[in-house]
Formats: C-alpha cells, structure tokens, sequence
C-alpha cells in the first residue's frame, strides 16, 4: 500500500479522542478539502508502496506499546482496496478504525467508521448506512445546514435496519473562529449533537 507515515500517538478528535491508537496514514486524495493539513498526502505516487507484513509488525508493535486500535486514515483511504489490508491487520489483535470522507467504494472490514463528509463531494449512500459517528467540519454557515442533511440522510438509509444511529459530531475548522462560534451555538441548541475539538493540536502532539 502507498503509506506516507505510521506512528503511534492519541486519537485527537471524534468520539474516540484522548485514547492511545496507531495510526496508518495511506497516500492518494482526490477529494481536494481547501483546508486540510496533510496535502503532502494527497499525491500517490510521491509516497513509498509497503509490504502489508510489514505494516501488521508495527501495528503489532504499537499494540505491544499500549495502542488501543489501528486508524486507517489519509488522503483518502477509500481510494484502495482495503481488504488485504485489513486482513494483514488483523493478526495485531487490535480494533480497526477507518476515516474517510464516503466518496470511495467501501472496502475493507472495520470495527469503527468516522465518516467526515464535504460539501463539494458529498459521500455515498453505502458509507452514510455505515458510519458510526459522523462528523462534520465547520468553517461557515451553509456548513450547518450541510450537516443537518448528512444527519437526516443517514437516518434515512438506516429506515427499517436494526443499526444504530451514528454519533453526531461537529468539529470547528482548525483556527477558524466563525467556525468555532457558529459550532458551539449549533450543540448548544441541538441536544443530538457533540462538539468534537482537534484536541492532538492544541496538545502539539501528532
């Protein structure tokens, strides 16, 4: 797989923050967020392809360490399949978590799904059915309106299933003070909500 970095560190944000994870971050996005902050990620081809074997000896290592689960984030992991890659995983013994902003086909197996959807490339219907937590990130207005509908479709699509509703989250944009504000007025007037903070940051940790 083309990986950019491994490391062992805490889960910053979502429902999950605060606990110790591994982290493998894969190469490849083609869905272009203005504001993310691994664009370094999103080229291919400029990141080494690594064995899966060794990929599960670190995973296996971190565990060893005191990591709670595995997190296959990006990029986009979606852009890969990921099957194998789970597979090979697996022999660490430790939960799998996926990020991903749904525009993928869904592949892979996963214990935890955080599901961060875009408004300018909406996720598919699949991974809204999927994800355990959604969460969406907020720099403007629209964006609130933007994750009220993610939360309605993903109610929509588990009509009739014994599934759970996700966890809704909303995380202010890094540094965007009319993110923050308008983040923290929508959950205090939406009880369905949480505020999910990119704690990693503030802390200087990766």
């Amino acid at each position: 797989m083309p990986v950019v970095e491994t490391f062992h560190s805490l889960q910053g944000e979502g429902l999950h923050a605060g606990r110790s994870a591994f982290f493998l971050r894969l190469a490849g996005c083609d869905v272009g967020c203005s504001w993310c902050d691994t664009k370094h990620s999103w080229p291919e081809a400029a990141h080494p392809r690594r064995p899966l074997g060794e990929l599960a000896a670190e995973a296996t290592a971190a565990a060893a360490a005191g990591a709670a689960f595995v997190v296959i984030t990006g990029g986009e992991p979606l852009q890969h399949p990921l099957d194998a890659l789970c597979t090979a995983l697996a022999a660490a013994g430790l939960p799998l978590h996926l990020e991903t902003s749904g525009v993928g086909e869904f592949s892979g197996h996963f214990d935890w799904i955080t599901l961060s959807p875009k408004r300018h490339r909406p996720p598919s219907a699949d991974l809204l059915a999927r994800c355990d937590e959604l969460k969406v990130v907020v720099h403007e207005q629209a964006d609130l309106g933007f994750a009220d509908a993610m939360a309605r479709a993903a109610s929509t699509t588990r009509a009739g299933s014994d599934s759970e509703p996700p966890v809704l989250l909303l995380q202010p944009g890094w540094q965007s003070a009319e993110g923050q504000s308008l983040a923290i007025d929508f959950v205090k007037s939406h009880r369905a909500w949480r505020l999910s903070l990119q704690s990693h940051k503030g802390l200087g940790v990766r």
